[in-house]
């Protein structure tokens, strides 16, 4: 199905997003269209150092013939729910390219509800290139702003765990209370406010 799909089309998007078990912070979704040139080494980002995603990060956005970053924000989550949120983001980014794909593959089993030709492959920052930037690139940008966040907010860890429930968010999250840029709708959040 593939070959068929990458012979037939010539703008082939892929799409992906991280931020979805996190208990802090938007849900990033990034969509990738590459022509010719793809950097060496682009894969799934969670098989890369911080450093190395950095440096293919630079390299995907100067190579890609379109890319776009875009997020659902930790409002949007607790209103719709963490998994019609990601789609939503996933939905932003393919939108917000500036080369209108053929054809989208999206990582996972769902697909957003959009009337672009697509695919959902479980496993695809792996298995497609352009799926594995958008994943390169959605992390480098969700990491950023937790480091950021972290500066805002000393004391959770941002820097370190990113939003995800570590030991060490939980001791914070019990000690320091909930910031605005929790998600209430998550239980181990949900149970300190209540």
């Amino acid at each position: 199905m593939l070959s068929e799909v990458t012979s037939q089309y010539e703008r082939i998007a892929g799409v992906d997003e991280v931020g979805r078990g996190p208990l802090a912070g938007d849900v990033v979704a990034a969509a990738v269209i590459f022509g010719d040139s793809v950097p060496a080494g682009v894969t799934d980002s969670k098989k890369l150092t911080a450093k190395r995603r950095e440096q293919l990060a630079v390299a995907i956005k100067s190579s890609a013939r379109a890319w776009c970053v875009a997020r659902a924000s930790v409002a949007e989550i607790d209103s719709l729910n963490i998994l019609q949120a990601s789609l939503l983001a996933m939905h932003r980014a393919v939108d917000g390219l500036s080369l209108a794909p053929e054809f989208v593959l999206v990582d996972g089993n769902r697909l957003p509800s959009w009337n672009y030709k697509s695919k959902p492959i479980i496993g695809g920052d792996a298995l497609e290139v352009s799926i594995g930037a958008a994943s390169i690139l959605a992390k480098v940008q969700r990491d950023a702003e937790m480091v950021a966040l972290d500066d805002e907010y000393p004391g959770y860890g941002f820097a370190r765990h990113k939003g995800y429930p570590t030991r060490e968010h939980m001791a914070a999250l019990a000690a320091l209370g909930v910031t605005p840029w929790h998600r209430k709708s998550f239980a181990p959040v949900k149970r300190l406010l209540s």
